[in-house]
């Protein structure tokens, strides 16, 4: 049986094989009967289009067509095939340009500034980053023209003696947002980051509203506010056209931050290894270019004429150390002095001081003890301070706009409005923070990481706020962080803190934005933990969160019941907001030797410090 069996499996095998032969060879020739087809068919359609083409005999009693006639008529056909064929491309460039502006809040502005930019480009449908790129350029054309008409109104030379200082920081830092757009408009076309891009954007925000924010007088004010409406409107909207159109960089949201443009290329390290081993001590043994002296034991007596004294388009690290002693001067670190390096003996060794304040007639802006513009800042073991007391009111000890900028092991002293944490990427770890009302304040995108914040008493009838975040628009990518910090009350407070009511922030803006992560909080804090800035303004739109905090202040059972307070926030939402996706940290933090958190830890543990 089983060689029969064999001999019938061969034998079906056989007549498959002669089927499928037959069945090929139907196949074949079928094609080449279609080719063959095809062929006739195209020549014969060749044919008959040729014959067409050719001019016809003139017909007798007809005058020939005249050629030149001829000829313009031909070309009118041709004009009319290309107007056609540029108003679907027109038509097409409107549909895209009205798909992308779905995005932003200021849809009419929107579409029609970039019709506007996009009508000189060569005929096609745009890139993305030609939307980017047009959106930028004309935000900056348009704070351009609001600057041009603010000087009209804003002239420091004509202004009245109680407005020239508010004139000067308006002025100031529509130059900083100018800035910020040239960096925007120039990293479109080569290597940058979305990121990169909404950290300047963000700033230009910022910089924008804090010019409105200084003109106290109510008529300058308004038309400041009108001739920068559309800028606003404009920059908003390049924020969210960024977030929309490169979705593989978006805000705090994406757990590794990745390009925006064409090149793959991290942000530059800029950090040197001497640069790490600084960071490591408290007590630094870099060799500085200098160092900055009481009595004449150094270099130069202050910090300020060390500054002056940089060298210009210094490359590299630039190192100051300024040795102990009490150094009282307002220090301006300008844009020009970028990668700056200033350490000193310990905070409560080193400190520079100052006490300049807002009832002395000061811009809060200008208040600032110590103010850091240049890009790359680094400072440890220094005490900043502003002296004026609770009674002189909005008194800034440090202001901080440096991108990119570290404090390590630093001491920050004031009462109301202590660290203006203002703009750009800013990163703390292990200083000491004291003050009253809103003492850690602005607009920057800043994380502040094992620091010491301690509440003060403050003046009779008042209350403390930590911290007062100035988000002015849902785009930005900026807010406060606060990671496995301590909130305590300072020995002047303690005795009396059931008395007087403290909170961990109020929303200064609209868009108001702060996180409490893995924090220790101290009964100093109230039990509804938040306070309102007035009536109900920005309860809806602010975003604040608390995740796994500690301490007889950290209940959040009885907080307040406001929109825009998180109740259910999660571990997935707060890694957005550690170092490593909230400012980017792994690529500028990396490779300093101290023992930074670059995220939120898995378990949970009563010791805040403890490294995840």
């Amino acid at each position: 049986m089983a060689f029969q069996d064999f001999d019938q499996i061969s034998e079906r095998r056989r007549l498959e094989r002669k089927q499928r032969l037959k069945q090929r060879i139907i196949i074949g020739v079928v094609v080449i009967v279609l080719l063959v087809s095809g062929a006739i068919a195209a020549f014969l359609i060749y044919l008959n289009s040729s014959q067409a083409d050719e001019p016809e005999e003139p017909v007798d009693n007809v005058e020939p067509v005249n050629n030149e006639n001829s000829n313009n008529d031909q070309n009118k056909d041709n004009s009319s095939g290309d107007v056609k064929d540029k108003d679907t491309n027109v038509l097409q460039n409107q549909k895209v340009i009205k798909s992308i502006c779905q995005s932003t809040d200021y849809q009419e502005t929107c579409a029609s500034h970039l019709e506007k930019s996009l009508s000189s480009k060569p005929s096609g449908l745009p890139k993305p980053n030609d939307f980017v790129t047009a959106a930028i350029s004309a935000a900056s054309d348009e704070l351009d023209n609001a600057i041009t008409q603010a000087t009209t109104f804003l002239n420091i030379e004509k202004a009245p003696d109680n407005q020239k200082a508010t004139f000067e920081v308006c002025n100031q830092v529509l130059l900083d947002a100018q800035n910020d757009f040239f960096h925007s408009k120039n990293s479109t076309s080569g290597i940058t980051s979305a990121l990169d891009l909404r950290s300047w954007l963000s700033a230009v925000m910022t910089y924008q509203q804090t010019c409105i924010d200084a003109i106290t007088e109510d008529a300058t004010r308004t038309s400041i506010e009108e001739a920068l409406k559309t800028s606003k409107e404009l920059t908003s909207n390049s924020l969210a056209i960024i977030a929309s159109l490169h979705k593989e960089a978006p805000s705090p949201a994406a757990e590794t931050p990745r390009r925006l443009l064409s090149r793959d290329q991290d942000f530059p390290v800029w950090m040197t290894y001497e640069t790490r081993r600084l960071l490591k001590a408290d007590t630094p043994s870099l060799k500085p270019n200098v160092t900055v002296a009481k009595g004449g034991s150094g270099d130069f007596d202050t910090v300020s004429k060390a500054l002056e004294a940089l060298p210009e388009n210094y490359q590299g690290r630039y190192v100051i150390h300024v040795k102990e002693g009490v150094y009282e001067e307002n220090v301006i670190v300008n844009k020009t002095m970028v990668n700056i390096t200033m350490y000193g003996d310990g905070s409560q060794k080193t400190i520079i001081t100052g006490n300049k304040n807002f009832v002395d007639g000061i811009p809060t802006f200008l208040t600032a003890t110590f103010a850091v513009i240049g890009e790359g800042f680094m400072a440890q073991s220094i005490g900043f301070r502003n002296t004026a007391g609770p009674e002189k009111h909005q008194a800034v000890a440090l202001r901080v706009q440096s991108d990119r900028s570290i404090f390590l092991n630093c001491r920050m002293e004031g009462y109301q409005d202590t660290l203006y944490v203002q703009t750009h990427r800013q990163f703390y770890r292990g200083c000491y923070i004291m003050g009253t009302i809103d003492f850690i304040f602005g607009d920057a995108a800043a994380i502040l990481q094992t620091c010491d914040i301690v509440i003060r008493k403050p003046m009779k009838n008042q209350k403390n706020t930590v911290t007062a975040q100035g988000r002015i628009d849902k785009h930005q990518t900026t807010g406060i962080v606060l990671q496995k910090c301590k909130i305590f009350a300072d020995k002047s407070l303690e005795g009396e803190k059931s008395k007087i009511l403290s909170y961990l922030g109020r929303p200064w803006k609209e868009y108001s934005r702060t996180i409490v992560l893995e924090s220790e909080i101290d009964d100093v804090i109230q039990s509804d933990g938040w306070l309102p800035w007035e009536g109900e303004f920005a309860l809806q739109t602010l975003y604040y969160a608390e995740f796994k905090n500690i301490g007889k202040g950290s209940r959040v059972k009885d907080r307040v019941k406001w929109a825009g307070y998180q109740t259910d926030f999660k571990k997935e939402e707060a890694v957005r907001y550690t170092v490593s996706q909230f400012i980017q940290g792994e690529s500028w933090l990396k490779g300093v030797d101290v023992p930074i958190h670059y995220d939120v830890c898995n378990r949970s543990t009563t010791n805040i410090y403890e490294q995840c």
